[in-house]
């Protein structure tokens, strides 16, 4: 669908749709260029407050993934006339809060009347031209470090079902409405290669992504992975989205899987992320330095869980 799309040929645009990144960046100055980026979905969970938090979080995440600061956001709101108001005065409230921990305000926005609620923002942000981080400078030897674990799109699954446990719940909403702000912090300290955060692609989808735009390939230790505990027993009974189903196919030519991997693991690196972490690439030598700063600014679920290798067709094995 993007191919069909018109050639980028203004010079402003520094990062455009061509790569696939995380957000649009555009020059303004030889100081300033502007960070632009939207997202917004359906309820994952059922508080509309968590709801609002979430969203707010995943949008904002665009902006921290490309080692920008956000300025200012704006509401994209889909709302059924036939629920509360007060429903989305909380999903609005929760967006808010979350724009205020980020240290953003959210200035306006837009409303239509939908059968289906959908919430999120558009964000602007801001960065030094070609100071930015995207997913297309990914090297060969380069370390990744994923922030966040993995499995929300199961656990969110299991909640609409009904079936969720308790502390799988609350656990995926912590890890969803967790800003990616200290972790764009310290790659930003340490200085790193590339990075992308993960969504509704999954880790592969969107490692595929770094690694087609970089023109190199990537090895996955699968047991290194952080997953949140409780996915791997919901997926094994099938409590799978059909998105992480769509990115497992869609990776079919992409990844080689290695034998004695566990079992769904497939499914659980194609899990399709709200709000998930970020994926860094990182040259060795700066590898335990990102780490630590990481870990001293509070993002201590950060690890390394594969590297990056030649291979011009952008393919990722996957081993135990």
């Amino acid at each position: 669908m993007l191919r069909q799309l018109p050639a980028i040929t203004d010079p402003r645009v520094l990062v455009g749709h061509n790569t696939v990144d995380d957000a649009a960046v555009v020059r303004l100055s030889d100081e300033t260029a502007l960070v632009l980026t939207i997202d917004f979905f359906p309820p994952v969970v059922d508080d509309p407050y968590d709801y609002g938090r979430i969203a707010a979080a995943n949008a904002t995440s665009d902006i921290y993934a490309m080692g920008a600061l956000p300025l200012v956001a704006l509401n994209v709101v889909c709302f059924p006339s036939s629920l509360p108001n007060e429903v989305l005065a909380e999903i609005l409230r929760g967006g808010a809060d979350k724009a205020a921990e980020a240290g953003f305000a959210i200035a306006g926005g837009h409303t239509l009347d939908d059968p289906e609620p959908k919430y999120g923002l558009v964000v602007v942000g801001l960065v030094r031209p070609g100071a930015q981080v995207t997913n297309a400078t990914a090297r060969p030897g380069d370390a990744l470090i994923l922030t966040k674990p993995l499995g929300t799109g199961i656990i969110t699954t299991a909640i609409k079902a009904g079936v969720a446990p308790e502390t799988a719940a609350r656990r995926a909403v912590e890890v969803m409405a967790r800003l990616n702000a200290h972790a764009s912090q310290a790659m930003l300290a340490v200085g790193v290669s590339a990075a992308t955060d993960v969504t509704g692609y999954g880790l592969l989808g969107h490692l595929h992504e770094m690694t087609a735009a970089s023109h190199a390939g990537a090895r996955i230790h699968a047991g290194r992975v952080p997953v949140i505990e409780e996915a791997w027993a919901l997926a094994a009974e099938g409590i799978i989205p059909a998105g992480s189903w769509s990115n497992l196919d869609s990776l079919e030519t992409a990844v080689v899987w290695a034998p004695g991997l566990r079992e769904n693991a497939n499914i659980v690196l194609a899990d399709a992320q709200t709000s998930g972490g970020l994926l860094i690439a990182v040259e060795p030598a700066k590898t335990e330095s990102l780490l630590r700063e990481l870990h001293r600014l509070g993002v201590a679920e950060a690890v390394v869980i594969g590297e990056m290798v030649e291979d011009p067709q952008g393919r990722i094995w996957v081993e135990p």
